[in-house]
């Protein structure tokens, strides 16, 4: 499962990203992100304290870069074009809060067709008309719930 958003994070992303990577960890799956601080450091964080494991798909060509919670960081030298290993590595997303990177994220795993559960994080229209490939979540818990869930109906590679 990727956790996508933004670094720096706020207070209030990295909590809730926190307890996303400690409640898929708990849940057996691996977190995957893009590696570095904000949001994909506190989901690996989080992760960690749970005994999960956890994969960086890293911007970079620097190994060293990667955050300190990561089980297994992977430099591409790839620039933000990773974004999109880090969507296909991965059976659903879950945004927490966002960037403009997020986006991305969010846009290439539309898609090609994997889950998308949002919490705190962008709101997509289409001329003006709601579009509702992202499922929005209340909380760290729905969103661990929707994913898995999502996850498990999917007949996704």
């Amino acid at each position: 499962m990727a956790v996508i958003g933004p670094d720096p994070a706020t207070d209030q992303e990295a909590n809730m990203a926190e307890e996303v990577g400690r409640r898929l960890a708990e849940a057996g799956a691996v977190v995957v992100c893009g590696g570095h601080g904000g949001v994909m450091e506190a989901a690996c964080r989080g992760a960690t304290a749970a005994g999960g494991l956890t994969v960086g798909i890293l911007p970079g060509s620097d190994r060293a870069a990667a955050n300190r919670f990561l089980t297994f960081a992977i430099p591409t030298g790839m620039g933000e074009l990773r974004n999109g290993l880090v969507v296909r590595a991965a059976d659903a997303l879950i945004a927490v809060g966002g960037a403009y990177g997020t986006l991305s994220e969010i846009a290439l795993g539309l898609k090609i067709g994997r889950p998308v559960i949002g919490l705190g994080t962008w709101e997509l229209a289409r001329a003006g008309a709601p579009d509702s490939g992202i499922m929005l979540a209340d909380s760290p818990q729905q969103a661990v719930g929707a994913a898995l869930a999502r996850d498990q109906g999917s007949s996704q590679p």
